[in-house]
């Protein structure tokens, strides 16, 4: 993806946020300046992965593979060791209508995945098999508290204010409904670190390659390294 694309998707983002009265936390609009000036204090910040996430999953065409995450909160593994850990995350998600998140699951991460407002998302889902393969049996899933079961693939379409739970190992791909608007997705979860914990059904990039052909509006989760040196 060029910067000039992810900076555009930023401006996109923030003006959709403000309409929906979803406010972000400070950190998301510090400049690249601003985070070589950053010291210890804000380690938690590139420890948890908190921030910006925009991906094309490798596809050359963010509109039709794609998603703009926005990590708020969220704890690390060792969080998970310990009795009074951390263990929970917090994520935004804005997904366009027929913008498709490939099929995945993840290996430990548990997920409540809310429709906030907007259009309507589409989620379909299948059972996996040992070996990690899309298994043919019906589906389970609670949806706001009520069970739901679902042929192998099938859909479920979430209205706004609708939610449904995700486990761990369940292989879930979703888009925006093509025929309403954007969808503001909102996700809490068990811990995550999206470096290892995401398994796709088909070989895809999870972070994009950068072609810097501009500077920086706000930083990447991924950039993180390149501008904070505490």
């Amino acid at each position: 993806m060029k910067r000039s694309e992810i900076n555009a998707l930023m401006r996109k983002a923030t003006i959709f946020l403000r309409e929906h009265q979803f406010h972000l936390p400070p950190f998301a609009f510090w400049t690249p300046e601003h985070w070589r000036s950053c010291g210890e204090a804000c380690s938690d910040i590139v420890e948890q992965q908190l921030g910006w996430d925009i991906t094309d999953f490798g596809s050359g065409d963010f509109a039709e593979v794609g998603l703009l995450l926005f990590t708020l909160r969220n704890g690390t593994f060792d969080e998970l060791k310990k009795p009074l850990g951390k263990i929970y995350g917090e994520k935004l998600l804005i997904v366009e209508p027929g913008q498709i998140t490939p099929t995945h699951f993840h290996t430990q991460k548990m997920e409540d995945i809310i429709n906030r407002g907007g259009g309507n998302l589409i989620i379909q889902l299948w059972n996996s098999t040992p070996d990690a393969g899309l298994d043919d049996s019906p589906v389970t899933v609670s949806c706001d508290g009520v069970r739901r079961t679902l042929p192998a693939g099938g859909t479920l379409i979430l209205h706004p204010g609708e939610s449904v739970c995700l486990t761990q190992k369940l292989y879930h791909k979703f888009w925006g409904d093509p025929e309403a608007g954007t969808v503001l997705v909102g996700e809490v979860n068990r811990v995550n670190d999206d470096r290892i914990d995401n398994h796709f059904y088909e070989k895809v990039g999870r972070f994009p390659e950068i072609k810097e052909d501009e500077t920086p509006l706000y930083l990447l989760t991924q950039d993180y390294p390149k501008y904070f040196n505490a």
